[in-house]
């Protein structure tokens, strides 16, 4: 049975055939150029902002304390800001100071001739007394700026 060329196609026949896929590509590539746009520009938007800052005659108020540092020399001497002191005497300071500066950062130095284990047993008589933030200070090497 040949097909009348003025009736449409049945699907059985191998007429057209609806196309059922979206072809995401182009979706794909517009989103991802948007997205490198919004990333290099909004940066830039939130730099740029010319402020003038109005000025104050009041005192100035949170004056900020001077940092808690707990130092070892080379004969294993520990002492808290200027002040030496012994392990013991160390622990009751800090345990004192905790309560009012327990969020305050402490920095603790240290001779690079003291055995390791002075400094970890220093470590822990700080986190003992209650400070959980510890940071240990270093020396750039000459020549070399940060």
């Amino acid at each position: 049975m040949a097909a009348n060329p003025i009736e449409p196609a049945s699907f059985e026949e191998g007429g057209y055939k609806p196309l059922a896929e979206i072809n995401v590509t182009p979706l794909v590539d517009v989103m991802l150029v948007l997205l490198i746009i919004f990333m290099i520009t909004a940066p830039l938007m939130l730099s740029n902002v010319p402020l003038e800052l109005p000025k104050l005659s009041g005192p100035n108020l949170d004056r900020p304390e001077e940092p808690l540092v707990v130092s070892l020399n080379r004969d294993g001497a520990i002492f808290l800001k200027d002040e030496k002191l012994g392990m013991d005497e160390l622990l009751v300071r800090l345990s004192a100071l905790a309560p009012a500066r327990g969020n305050d950062v402490i920095f603790v130095r240290g001779d690079k001739g003291v055995e390791y284990g002075s400094v970890m047993e220093v470590l822990g008589k700080v986190g003992e007394a209650g400070f959980a933030k510890i940071s240990l200070i270093a020396e750039n090497p000459p020549g070399t700026a940060r």
